[in-house]
């Protein structure tokens, strides 16, 4: 059994009077691709946003990479940090900032590497992730969505991250442009040897790239596991996610 890297137990979320989570616990394994999916306002994103810090919930214990975050001093948290890197759905980059500088500002604020290595770096994660060289002097006005995408991947790769966490990362590409990046992200687990958590409502990746995941549902995680293990449980969730018109259709394929 592979070594834990994230381990989430009895998690309770509470926005004002409002349970979002009521007793989740998650685990997560070195290497694995492991997806968090669910209705719109299931807690999914709130829970990665948890992982890495975000958000502290109400109560539960959160353990990454073998530390306790919700009992971490602030020199230690900052420690963690380096050591993930992170997708948001939006790419959040920095609008007056080219990519290059985007990419390279985690390597500024967290290293003392010389300028001429974090320019060679740079170069490399921009070329990791699929994106040409010239992509390197454009701001992020002058990029198309799926090369925010891209850049915003090349920017949570520069530290070379044990985990990388995705929030929404195929949400406003088109068909073509989704199978890409997904297969851009079986790559990189591959080659960098990463665990990769990732929010999601693209059955397709599902279908195609995770190894495990949870859905979420009722302030609870209904059904956990590999795709065969999931669409087998007998919930109502379930057999609306996955035995529906479009999970059927996929199913087929």
């Amino acid at each position: 059994m592979k070594n834990i890297v994230v381990d989430m137990q009895d998690i309770v979320t509470v926005f004002g009077e409002h349970v979002i989570h009521d007793r989740v616990s998650i685990t997560i394994h070195e290497g694995e691709i492991y997806a968090l999916i669910g209705g719109s306002g299931s807690g999914k994103s709130t829970l990665l946003k948890e992982m890495i810090m975000l958000i502290r919930p109400k109560s539960g214990k959160i353990n990454v990479l073998g530390m306790d975050i919700t009992a971490i001093s602030a020199e230690k948290a900052g420690e963690l940090k380096t050591k993930w890197g992170v997708l948001f759905q939006s790419g959040a980059l920095f609008s007056s900032l080219t990519v290059a500088e985007n990419v390279a500002i985690t390597l500024q604020e967290y290293t003392d590497l010389p300028r001429q290595l974090i320019n060679t770096i740079v170069a490399t994660k921009i070329d990791m992730v699929g994106l040409p060289a010239h992509a390197a002097s454009l701001f992020p006005a002058q990029l198309s969505g799926g090369m925010i995408k891209r850049a915003s991947l090349a920017r949570a790769l520069a530290m070379d991250p044990q985990i990388l966490f995705l929030d929404e990362p195929t949400s406003g590409l088109d068909p073509v442009g989704a199978e890409e990046f997904d297969q851009l992200i079986l790559g990189l687990r591959e080659l960098l040897g990463i665990t990769v958590v990732m929010v999601t409502h693209d059955l397709d990746s599902i279908w195609s790239i995770v190894d495990r995941f949870s859905v979420l549902g009722n302030q609870k995680i209904v059904a956990s596991g590999t795709l065969d293990e999931v669409i087998n449980c007998n919930h109502p969730i379930i057999e609306k996610f996955f035995k529906g018109t479009r999970g059927s259709i996929r199913s087929k394929l």
